[in-house]
């Protein structure tokens, strides 16, 4: 079993962002083929950024999830297919009542694979005219990623009942179960 210090040669990681990272965490955590997601900072110009910090908007930084994922389990196409249908990907700097840069619709690729997957996969969405605005998710290079606090990993399997887990969060993972049922782990 792998734990945290172990590292897999062959697994791979996306970091993604599309509001709060709660939400995020929440769902990768439950798809098959995903061994660990870490919810953090990337994206700003602050070092070692605090929560507090990226909350105020003026460190740069998107709340973020770092998935590390077994590639033979699930692809980063079937990630980022994912990740455009858990979060409104049109929403500038917007997820529901979540209002900032610190949420904006991101994906950090790692290398020139993912940033090719990640513009075919935009390309097709956009083509496909699935929502009434244009997608405004930023393509970027990742740079740097700081992990959150330790408060903020695996947020909801530790507080389900929570107000916030209760309305956005469960909401969510509701979604992506029924839609991925046959995808999730067992």
């Amino acid at each position: 079993m792998e734990t945290r210090t172990e590292k897999n040669s062959d697994w791979q990681t996306a970091t993604l962002g599309g509001g709060c990272f709660w939400c995020l965490e929440a769902v990768f955590d439950e798809l098959r083929g995903v061994q660990e997601v870490i919810s953090g900072y990337a994206g700003g110009f602050t070092a070692n950024p605090s929560y507090e910090e990226v909350c105020t908007g003026e460190t740069g930084h998107a709340e973020v999830v770092q998935v590390r994922f077994d590639p033979a389990q699930v692809s980063y196409r079937d990630l980022l297919t994912v990740f455009f249908t858990i979060h409104d990907p049109t929403s500038l700097n917007r997820q529901g009542a979540d209002v900032g840069t610190q949420y904006r619709s991101v994906i950090f690729y790692h290398d020139a694979e993912q940033k090719a997957q990640a513009e075919a996969v935009m390309a097709e969405l956009t083509a496909a005219r699935l929502w009434e605005r244009p997608l405004v998710t930023e393509l970027a290079p990742l740079e740097t990623f700081y992990p959150a606090e330790a408060y903020h990993q695996k947020y909801f399997a530790r507080n389900p009942y929570q107000g916030y887990c209760r309305v956005v969060i469960a909401p969510k993972v509701s979604k992506f179960r029924k839609q991925y049922q046959e995808r999730l782990k067992g």
